[in-house]
């Protein structure tokens, strides 16, 4: 299935004191890449987010942004860090001794030091606030999907019509490269009148060896059986229900391989020229094929 990884998404809950809001930003990535911005209250909940997100999504770069209010906002306790203030006021005291200063330590110069003052977790209802934040993020998931499958919609309609034309061209130039015995046996033939003007005789059994020989480098007849086979499998990724980005990228590294053999095999201008025009279409699904998951 065509899914883009670009996609915008949102949503909100909310269950008597507790409100969340979630916003999900999703944008190219080759592997999954999940980036959480959510309250520090809730951060040992980060492993099951990640998780429940990963289940859902198999790449692309997800910024996923939390909002939650309700029920721990007001609550506030802190706890003191009594040896480490004792020692710190001790040392302020031996400093004053030193240097004879006359000045008082105030309570606020000791609070201010770091860590003597230690916020402490208010007891919270986990489960509540998990199961709420669960459904969330599930609806805000579902909403991303939506909008994913739509931009994958474009890019299949692409695909699609991209695909049609290599495949009318693949059959162009199978037209246009056979009969190459008959071609390079006149080639030959014209050649050595050139350079002979006529005044040797030409073995015919030569003649058609040579031109059976040049004949056989310049097949492409197996480059076209698996470029056409390239484009039937292609189709059946496209369609499949799982993520096809990296199945599709891989296989149109065997496409390219393909018609740069035939490229450099084909003795034939025409069927050079619409290899060009070909290598050009698989570029361009190159290029989509970065915004599919």
């Amino acid at each position: 299935m065509i899914k883009s990884m670009t996609a915008f998404a949102r949503a909100d809950k909310v269950k008597k004191e507790i409100s969340v809001a979630i916003e999900i930003r999703a944008y190219n990535s080759k592997y999954l890449d999940i980036a959480l911005r959510i309250p520090r209250q809730f951060s040992f909940l980060e492993e099951k987010v990640k998780s429940l997100i990963s289940e859902r999504v198999a790449r692309g770069r997800l910024e996923v942004n939390f909002r939650i209010t309700g029920g721990f906002e007001d609550a506030y306790a802190f706890e003191i860090n009594e040896p480490k203030a004792v020692a710190y006021h001790k040392a302020l005291i031996r400093l004053k001794e030193k240097f004879d200063i006359d000045t008082d330590i105030s309570l606020e110069l000791i609070a201010r030091e770091e860590g003597i003052l230690i916020p402490a977790e208010i007891e919270k209802d986990m489960d509540a606030y998990w199961s709420l934040i669960k459904e969330c993020l599930t609806e805000a998931l579902d909403n991303l999907d939506v909008m994913r499958k739509r931009e994958g919609d474009f890019i299949d309609g692409d695909f699609t019509e991209r695909l049609g034309y290599i495949e009318k061209n693949i059959d162009l130039i199978e037209k246009e490269s056979c009969g190459l015995l008959s071609v390079y046996q006149k080639r030959l033939k014209d050649r050595i009148s050139v350079l002979t003007q006529g005044m040797v005789e030409i073995d015919p059994g030569r003649i058609a060896q040579e031109a059976g020989f040049l004949a056989d480098r310049s097949d492409i007849s197996e480059e076209i059986v698996r470029a056409k086979s390239h484009i039937k499998q292609f189709r059946i990724i496209m369609n499949a229900k799982e993520p096809a980005g990296r199945k599709l990228n891989f296989l149109l590294q065997e496409f390219n391989r393909e018609f740069n053999t035939m490229t450099s095999k084909a003795g034939n201008a025409n069927v050079s020229h619409v290899i060009v025009d070909v290598k050009s279409e698989l570029e361009n699904i190159r290029e989509q094929v970065q915004n599919v998951e």
